[in-house]
């Protein structure tokens, strides 16, 4: 699972939340950025380079400008800080809006390019997991390049691009859980253990099918409305996060319904299994980070830069646990 599986639920909750913010709203601001259309726009206005290539618009620009005025006069009166149109003001570099999520979702993306790294090298090419978890690695990978571009700039189609990326990740994560889980997947080491007749087959076709109807009709749905739907998104990726981690969770357990292992006992459960309950018990307190909202220190650090911050090594743990996991000799025949 991402080390973010939750990700999208709780960053649309924030954004649902502030569709309207009292920064924007306010006259002050309003003024602001009339005044500064009227005295800086003009056809022959040319934005510096890097503005031009993230898309910065002369309204743009000035909307930045009057934020980061507001919110000096705040700091100096001791007053709140406002968000603006949805987000709290950051100092641009590059053109990059939120510069510190750009950076540590592009760190998020290197460590599972690490990961597919890992999993080539170490499980072997027989083993029936490794498609399953290299794909998942590339489409978490996609994720966060298209967290990175939307933090670098939030448009609509960034924007819709980096929700329907992160939903891809949790639902890959959930469809490879239950592969694993289930023993729907086919081949193996062995040619690991079958269900009667062609059941497994069959089973894997009605589940990746459902998982393919559900990831279309999702993104269908929210690119038809005439307004995004944060709720239903959050809703959406709330059940597929949840329900991944539930089954590592009752992976994890001393007791569990779980046949862990194709080829070990059903009560078996190996030294390493708390680990999927660490992982667990990480990512949900990693994701408690955006609960917490506060405007960012220093214009640079927000709840949310830091949750990007914290869910990078938990990839990296997780990738381990599933390499550990997939050299177990319960995948092997002679322990049956």
């Amino acid at each position: 699972m991402k080390a973010s599986v939750i990700r999208a639920c709780f960053l649309a909750f924030l954004i649902t939340a502030v569709l309207a913010s009292s920064g924007d709203r306010s006259h002050h601001f309003q003024n602001c950025v009339s005044t500064c259309y009227g005295d800086h726009c003009h056809p022959w206005t040319t934005l510096p380079l890097d503005l031009r290539f993230t898309r910065w618009t002369c309204t743009d620009d000035c909307k930045y400008n009057c934020m980061h005025m507001l919110t000096d006069k705040a700091v100096q009166t001791g007053a709140d800080i406002q968000q603006y149109f949805g987000k709290w003001p950051f100092w641009r570099f590059l053109g990059m809006q939120e510069p510190a999520s750009v950076a540590f979702s592009l760190w998020n993306m290197w460590f599972h390019l690490q990961g597919a790294r890992q999993i080539r090298r170490r499980i072997p090419s027989t083993h029936p997991l490794r498609p399953y978890y290299l794909t998942w690695a590339y489409v978490s990978m996609n994720a966060w390049v298209w967290s990175a571009v939307f933090h670098t700039r939030d448009l609509p189609r960034t924007e819709k691009l980096d929700y329907f990326s992160a939903a891809l990740a949790i639902l890959y994560a959930l469809y490879y859980t239950v592969v694993r889980m289930f023993n729907l997947y086919s081949g193996g080491l062995e040619n690991t253990h079958k269900l009667d007749g062609d059941q497994r087959p069959r089973m894997r076709l009605v589940w990746s099918s459902l998982c393919i109807i559900a990831y279309l009709a999702h993104i269908t749905y929210l690119s038809i409305l005439p307004r995004f739907d944060y709720s239903y998104n959050m809703a959406f990726n709330l059940v597929l996060g949840l329900g991944h981690n539930l089954l590592w969770l009752l992976y994890s357990l001393p007791v569990s319904f779980l046949h862990r292992y194709p080829y070990a006992p059903k009560t078996y459960r190996p030294p390493f299994a708390y680990k999927a309950g660490i992982f667990v018990f990480l990512t949900t307190a990693a994701t408690a980070l955006e609960l917490f909202d506060f405007p960012p220190l220093w214009r640079i650090l927000d709840a949310h830069a830091l949750w990007h911050l914290s869910t990078a090594p938990i990839a990296k743990f997780w990738y381990e646990f599933l390499i550990e996991d997939s050299q177990d000799e319960g995948w092997r025949l002679s322990q049956k």
